[in-house]
């Protein structure tokens, strides 16, 4: 699982050095590349087995519901196959760069778990700030429950 937030720079030609744990943990997996395709307001590089199993998961959606037509578009139309250089870096197209909002070299990369995304600094302090609510809300919903109590003895026999 991905995890961490590191900093990282685009070079003129558009490689992204894909930090040394995830990229430790894809070659472990026996990958060699990753999937990266346009998610909210960043970019969402998957190894491919994952993507793989996304793909699995659209296929079993209703495929005459406009929402599942309209998702499967999105991601599969502007999804880019990304391939490890001896470096550890992935060249990311110059349109899903666009698309992503990466106008500039600074990357946030940050797990998510299944994924790593790519944002543009600004893009991921906005997301930031305005998650701060939802994080909130988030806490009630993840709450554990709470034990009962032990039944307390009486101390009678």
């Amino acid at each position: 699982m991905f995890k961490g937030t590191f900093h990282h720079r685009l070079d003129p030609k558009g490689r992204l050095p894909v930090p040394a744990p995830f990229r430790r943990q894809l070659e472990g997996q026996g990958e060699a590349a990753v999937v990266v395709t346009l998610l909210d307001h960043c970019l969402a590089a998957y190894a491919p087995s994952e993507w793989a199993r996304l793909e699995e998961q659209l296929l079993a959606m209703p495929s005459l519901a406009k929402s599942t037509r309209a998702l499967t578009r999105r991601l599969a139309s502007q999804a880019a196959d990304c391939v490890f250089d001896v470096q550890g870096r992935i060249l990311i197209p110059p349109p899903l760069r666009e698309a992503g909002g990466l106008g500039g070299p600074d990357v946030v990369v940050v797990g998510v778990l299944n994924r790593f995304e790519l944002w543009a600094p600004a893009a991921w302090d906005d997301f930031l700030q305005e998650s701060e609510h939802l994080l909130d809300d988030a806490s009630l919903d993840l709450a554990w429950p709470v034990p009962p109590p032990p039944p307390t003895s009486t101390g009678k026999p």
